[in-house]
């Protein structure tokens, strides 16, 4: 598959203009195949795992479709959680910054209806809920769906699997034949196959293909860190781990500019590669960390593909990545030649769902760990240390070394005295 830019698609300066400005570089597999076919008005059937940026596969063409000043509802979202409406809603949020006069409602289970109601009456554009929600706004006359055009199931089979399919249908029957219809799903199984017949025209179905991983040596840890609280967390973890190559991925240009100036701004030796950089800049600095002559490299996922640095320690998605195989493909650049390696990840508020879909699509287990404190990263370190002499008397010849400390116990020396001498000597180093 041919890869395209947000430039490329034929949409409007103002959807350019807040993808810009969330910083996406370049579309993810499933947004490349979907977004042309849905603004050529074509049914699709969108197959990909979660967390992997179908909720902009489908956003950028249904604002696409939008008449703002008709404030009767053009759109409808149907979606499995409350959880899952509210973050659509988010992101639509996000992709409709610079569109002032748009309205997006998320409709669920659990809010107060009245508050619904009165959104309703002052006139929304796209509606998102959950199946049970948006009926009963159908059924009270409050939701009146003769001007939809577009109509999105996002994770159908999951819709299935939690009994929604009268729902489903029961709401579909109450929008217009003409509308177009967008379908996400993990899997295909028979009851989606049925929904698809009976309420899409000619679908075309767009499949992105899955990708599992198996990387052993590589301890994958999480830890809850407020946006403000990151770069603290990094900076400890950096010293604490005393790694000597890093690679940290964000998910904007933006980040990555920012965290870099922040980092050498507490001395560490830092660059960053994003797509906004000319290739011969991104050599220059893909140099640089090669021979390492710095320590630290901060990228996005498309300007760090190609990446094969052999000595990388520890990578640190200091943004949980918007797509799983990103996840995949980042982690995947520490742990080489058996080496043992680390992946951190920081989680913000309500990125933990999107860990536990990582988690899910990876089949590998993410374990949490505390923020180290001060008294921690003393008794971390301390432990590191010993491992490392373990690992020393185990796998090297150490002879020359033993010969050196025999000529101090000759003279009179403790052993231990001479081993706790050289401890502290390190410690201090």
């Amino acid at each position: 598959m041919e890869q395209i830019s947000f430039d490329d698609l034929k949409i409007s300066k103002k959807v350019k203009e807040a993808i810009k400005e969330m910083g996406f570089e370049e579309p993810t597999p499933i947004q490349s195949l979907t977004i042309p076919e849905a603004l050529k008005g074509t049914d699709i059937i969108g197959q990909a795992q979660t967390g992997t940026g179908k909720t902009v596969a489908f956003g950028i063409p249904v604002l696409e479709t939008i008449y703002v000043k008709d404030k009767s509802p053009q759109a409808i979202i149907i979606c499995p959680t409350r959880e899952l409406a509210i973050q659509v809603a988010e992101e639509l949020g996000k992709l409709s910054a610079f569109m002032k006069k748009l309205h997006i409602l998320p409709v669920y289970g659990g809010q107060p209806i009245g508050r619904q109601i009165r959104a309703l009456k002052k006139g929304v554009h796209i509606i998102i809920g959950t199946p049970g929600r948006l009926l009963d706004h159908i059924e009270r006359g409050t939701l009146k769906l003769s001007g939809i055009e577009m109509a999105v199931l996002d994770e159908a089979d999951e819709m299935l699997d939690m009994g929604f399919r009268e729902d489903i249908e029961k709401i579909l029957e109450k929008t217009p034949k003409k509308r177009q219809t967008l379908l996400f799903s993990a899997t295909m199984p028979k009851a989606i196959k049925k929904l698809t017949h009976n309420y899409q025209k000619n679908p075309k179905h767009l499949q992105v293909a899955q990708h599992l991983m198996t990387v052993p040596e590589i301890e994958q840890f999480y830890f809850e860190a407020r946006e403000k609280m990151k770069l603290e967390t990094l900076s400890r973890l950096l010293d604490v781990y005393d790694i000597d190559l890093a690679l940290v991925f964000c998910n904007t240009k933006r980040r990555v500019d920012r965290l870099v100036r922040d980092l050498r701004s507490r001395g560490y030796s830092v660059d960053g590669i994003h797509g906004d950089l000319s290739q011969n800049q991104r050599d220059k600095v893909m140099n640089k960390f090669r021979k390492g002559k710095i320590d630290i490299l901060v990228a996005t996922d498309v300007a760090a593909r190609g990446i094969d640095v052999p000595n990388v320690e520890a990578v640190f998605n200091y943004d949980v990545p918007n797509d799983n195989e990103y996840y995949v493909h980042r982690i995947g650049r520490t742990g080489r030649a058996g080496k043992a390696g680390y992946a951190f990840t920081f989680v913000a508020g309500k990125e933990i769902y999107k860990l536990r879909d990582i988690q899910k699509y990876t089949k590998s287990k993410i374990k949490q760990q505390k923020v180290p404190s001060i008294k921690d990263m003393k008794e971390i370190k301390a432990n590191l240390l010993l491992n490392n002499i373990k690992e020393l008397i185990e796998n090297d010849n150490l002879d020359k070394d033993i010969h050196m400390i025999e000529s101090l116990v000759e003279v009179g020396y403790n052993s231990i005295d001479i081993a706790a001498a050289l401890l502290k000597m390190v410690k201090e180093n």
